[in-house]
């Protein structure tokens, strides 16, 4: 019996390993956006050039955060070779589905960041549009890096090619569905999960402030 397991073990570990490698590129290229968003909107600057910059920067990578969704595919593949239910069950799924949500969650809180950084220079009306417009280009994105197989960098060292592909399939009918749902998608599920975030958050600041409270006036309980 304990030979069983630690095998099934060892198996576990090869199969959770097998993926570990493009796992973590991705959400290392989920990440970038999150770091920059700290840097740019968290921080109080006046807009420079650099600033400005990092902005193009900002938004070049911030389709690689809600890209992970799309990495599901992957897990269909793993089905189909063949693993266990218990394999699929207790390890694949698991693990994709913290993968997806590390990833997505760093799209959620690079726009929380962006929404602070307006709110806090009175552009209140500009969120949701701001929100809305990255949404459709995000969609934009991860088609273009799904489907057609560019990466962000893509955008400085191949900026015809991209044009071109962007020009050419806007125009057709199954491109423009296809990033017409994706943007569909990212809008609903981000609202989600900025709802239970800021939610999260709002939980932190008021146990934070009753402890707080609680340690200026001991005898108040």
């Amino acid at each position: 019996m304990k030979a069983e397991l630690l095998n099934w073990i060892l198996f576990a570990g090869k199969v959770l390993h097998r993926n570990s490698d493009w796992m973590a590129w991705n959400l290392f290229l989920a990440l970038i956006p999150l770091g920059l968003s700290v840097w740019l909107f968290r921080r109080s600057r006046q807009p420079s050039i650099f600033w400005w910059l990092g902005l193009l920067v900002f938004v070049a990578f911030l389709p690689n955060a809600p890209y992970v969704l799309t990495d599901i595919i992957h897990l269909i593949y793993d089905i189909r070779e063949g693993f266990s239910e218990w394999i699929v069950t207790l390890v694949l799924v698991p693990q994709y589905m913290l993968f997806i949500l590390a990833g997505f969650q760093a799209y959620v809180l690079s726009l929380i960041n962006l929404g602070h950084y307006l709110n806090q220079r009175q552009r209140h009306r500009y969120v949701l549009w701001a929100e809305l417009v990255l949404h459709a280009l995000s969609a934009l994105g991860i088609y273009l890096g799904r489907f057609l197989r560019f990466n962000s960098w893509d955008l400085v060292t191949r900026l015809d090619s991209v044009a071109d592909k962007v020009v050419d399939d806007l125009v057709a009918k199954r491109p423009a569905l296809v990033m017409f749902v994706t943007f569909i998608v990212i809008t609903g599920l981000y609202w989600l999960m900025k709802e239970v975030t800021l939610g999260l958050i709002l939980r932190k600041r008021y146990r934070r402030t009753f402890e707080s409270t609680s340690e200026a006036d001991p005898g108040s309980s």
